[in-house]
């Protein structure tokens, strides 16, 4: 027998070292810089930053309007995901079990809002729900259900919902996309053992498909909560960056982009960058324990 050595080099580390140049100049690196940044008071000028210690983040612990874009982020939140993953399992479903001319014309047309930028349909939605000429003000009015022009944009309820919507619309699709490829990956015994059985549809839908969408269903809440928390241009364009009415709708990054670039504090925005950092990984952390928890189980 002929024993052959294996032959151990270091020019795999030539293939990589790409990857861990860029990763390191555009994520590593700014990473670093920020929490650097966020230890000082700086206005971005050629003025080197100074040194105040902690003080910005005992001042982020007492900050009101941190804590508003906390809430604020995970109401619209909230009220997009739950729609979203009802509607995209629903249609997942019908679409999976019936046998419909034209099904991939339907799932092309679900998904194309995921591929428009956010940007711009933040602006469609700006100039359909604007005060007061707005093309749903003139609709609403051309049929008699409103006398005159309302400030959609200005009412707490309103303003929220009109971006959790618009965020469902975006998203739901991508949703419905990844249940569809769970659906098929459930082997068809478990279905045709369920038929045999005489299980109604609900029954075979609720013992059967539910419980074998389980880790994508968490996948996409992992994924869905970063999007969420990171939550910026369509309340951005759809408020033009005030977060209005009264701060309802700033999320924390629209709060991090205004005292950073609008305010020219550089020092406290690295501060709520790091503080949102932070947050995030604790979700996600939570997230990932659960899915971990969940294959164990399985």
């Amino acid at each position: 027998m002929i024993s052959k050595k294996i032959r151990k080099d270091h020019n795999g580390y030539i293939f990589i070292t790409p990857f861990f140049i860029i990763l390191s100049i555009f994520v590593i690196y700014p990473i670093l810089y920020s929490i650097a940044i966020s230890f000082t008071k700086w206005d971005g000028s050629i003025i080197p930053p100074e040194f105040n210690g902690i003080n910005n983040y005992k001042k982020l612990v007492n900050d009101a309007f941190f804590r508003r874009s906390i809430r604020n982020t995970w109401i619209m939140w909230l009220g997009c995901i739950i729609p979203q993953m009802i509607f995209g399992l629903g249609l997942a479903v019908f679409l999976s079990e019936r046998k419909l001319k034209g099904k991939s014309f339907f799932r092309w047309v679900y998904y194309l809002p995921n591929l428009v930028t956010m940007a711009s349909v933040g602006a469609l939605v700006f100039f359909l729900m604007n005060w007061p000429a707005g093309s749903v003000n003139r609709m609403l009015m051309t049929f008699g259900i409103i006398d005159e022009p309302y400030n959609f944009l200005e009412n707490v309820f309103a303003a929220r919902a009109t971006i959790s919507i618009t965020l469902w619309w975006m998203w739901f699709g991508y949703s419905m996309i990844i249940f569809m490829a769970g659906i098929k990956a459930i082997p068809e015994e478990y279905f045709e053992a369920a038929r045999v059985d005489g299980a109604s549809k609900w029954q075979v839908f609720w013992n059967i498909t539910l419980p074998c969408l389980k880790p994508i269903i968490l996948y996409q809440v992992v994924t869905s909560v970063i999007g969420g928390l990171t939550m910026f241009d369509v309340p951005y364009v759809l408020t033009q960056a005030r977060g209005n009415p009264q701060a309802t709708t700033l999320t924390m990054v629209m709060y991090l982009y205004n005292t950073t670039f609008a305010n020219y504090n550089f020092g406290y925005g690295a501060t709520i960058g790091v503080g949102l950092f932070v947050i995030v990984m604790i979700f996600v952390a939570i997230a990932f324990r659960l899915i971990n928890k969940n294959s164990a189980h399985d």
